[in-house]
């Protein structure tokens, strides 16, 4: 009996144990059905004697010592006698099987629901802002406009950067709205870089946010490492005409479907249905040789992820003329192909591999020079604009991406990229060899909902001294 707590005593067929034990697992299944014909007082009786039962065993326990007939036999009898009214109440096997399907299903029923609704919630509050980070943002902001001398040094900073379309340099990009997520991908790569002075990143966000990155980004300093803050507005190539998404953007179905739910009986997930899905800071990975035309080899980073070693190594990794540098996620069934992509859909099947193995996006390496060769973004467009009406695929950007760089995508090794941080448990030897840490999942670290064991990874390159940070009550 390896594996199971089951002790001599108990295999003994004279076992008084067991026999108490078979006692109360059925005076619990009697409880349900008492319970259930509104018979309360008789409930009441058999839980008390479930507790008297529970009492002894419990003793038996502690001393370590089997139960003897003596000291169990009243309780045995007591029991046996409930048991019988039980019976003699009609409590018999089939009207009790009969009961307890039913509580099953009612049971299964609300747990569906609360499932259901622990979801929603779950997604609302992942897509919430926190106070402290509108806080910062906001602060950020008035200091950028009333300050000139900000704006100088910023522009100083900005003119005396020959490194931005320097190819010897390492070269990172994040498409972000969230200044600390931004910060702390800055910081922790800094921080675990052997030649911080050779690093550049290049950061965009919104129109929102762009006066406060440029102002947290100029007051900063990260070791020497610079920062390019852009917003996405200024692209003119950004247009509707050009970007699929931009033009599914303006069709009222997607509107309806993406931010009110409507036209679909509530059959899709709500996270399905997530707007952050049209965003262009989402869709901008898609577009990196049209945002940085001079450069030849870029590393995008997500902002959920966290720098814990050297990058460096990523740039002369050979991609063997493959475009996209990635870790595969198909050591489970589920990241597989078939789990993203509808292959009920004939363009599917005709096109993809259901048993292809899936992989991440988060921390990818771009070979720029190929992917405007392969004309990549050529084929995203492709795709996105056949899967206008979601039948190809629901959620995000991991699906098109999956399609996109079918065939070129190379392997790259487990340790440079562990997720999971931000929704499952992670075995702590992958998360002590990994270079990139990633929260992907609702719980990022920054939230109150996230993961309390996986925060101190994160927390730690957050300056809570900072006297910003102070005032916006972050801790």
């Amino acid at each position: 009996m390896e594996g199971v707590t089951v002790t001599d005593e108990m295999l003994s067929s004279n076992s008084v144990t067991r026999q108490l034990t078979d006692q109360i697992s059925l005076a619990k299944a009697f409880v349900v059905i008492a319970k259930e014909s509104n018979n309360l007082q008789f409930a009441w009786e058999l839980s008390a004697q479930i507790r008297n039962s529970q009492a002894l065993l419990s003793n038996a326990a502690t001393r370590r010592t089997p139960l003897t007939v003596g000291e169990s036999e009243t309780a045995i009898r007591d029991m046996a006698l409930l048991l019988y009214q039980a019976q003699q109440l009609h409590y018999d096997s089939a009207t009790m099987l009969m009961r307890l399907r039913a509580k099953i299903q009612t049971l299964e029923e609300q747990m569906s629901s609360a499932n259901e609704k622990s979801s929603k919630y779950g997604q609302i509050a992942a897509e919430e802002v926190p106070k402290s980070l509108y806080c910062l943002g906001v602060r950020l902001t008035t200091e950028w406009f009333g300050n000139p001398n900000l704006q100088k040094k910023h522009r100083e900073r900005k003119q005396m950067d020959a490194k931005l379309k320097d190819n010897s340099m390492y070269h990172f990009c994040i498409f972000s709205d969230n200044i600390l997520a931004s910060s702390v991908v800055v910081n922790s790569t800094a921080l675990n870089s052997k030649n911080p002075d050779k690093i550049v990143f290049h950061l965009v966000t919104d129109e929102i946010n762009y006066a406060a990155m440029k102002a947290w980004f100029t007051v900063n300093s990260f070791r020497g490492v610079t920062v390019e803050v852009q917003k996405f507005e200024d692209f003119k190539w950004l247009n509707a005409s050009y970007v699929p998404v931009l033009k599914q953007l303006q069709d009222s179905e997607t509107q309806s479907y993406y931010f009110s739910g409507h036209n679909d009986d509530g059959r899709t997930p709500i996270k399905f249905r997530n707007p952050k899905y049209l965003s262009m800071l989402n869709h901008l990975r898609f577009y990196i040789p049209e945002v940085y035309p001079a450069l030849k080899k870029v590393v995008f980073l997500d902002d959920d992820i966290v720098v814990q070693k050297d990058l460096s190594g990523l740039f002369s990794i050979d991609l063997n003329g493959n475009v996209n540098g990635a870790v595969e996620t198909c050591m489970e069934t589920f990241h597989r192909y078939h789990k993203y992509l509808n292959y009920s859909h004939p363009l599917i099947r005709a096109h993809f591999d259901p048993d292809a193995c899936g992989w991440a996006f988060g921390m990818n390496v771009f070979d720029l020079v190929e992917w405007r060769k392969r004309n990549v973004t050529g084929i995203y467009h492709y795709w996105q604009e056949r899967n206008v009406d979601r039948t190809l695929w629901k959620l995000g950007t991991l699906p098109p991406g999956l399609l996109t760089f079918y065939g070129l995508t190379e392997a790259l090794d487990p340790s440079w990229h562990v997720l999971g941080l931000g929704y499952t448990n992670v075995d702590p030897q992958l998360i002590e060899k990994g270079a990139v840490l990633h929260f992907n999942g609702n719980s990022k670290p920054w939230l109150k909902i996230g993961i309390e064991k996986y925060k101190p990874l994160w927390e730690k390159y957050v300056d809570y001294s900072h006297p910003l940070l102070q005032q916006c009550n972050f801790h």
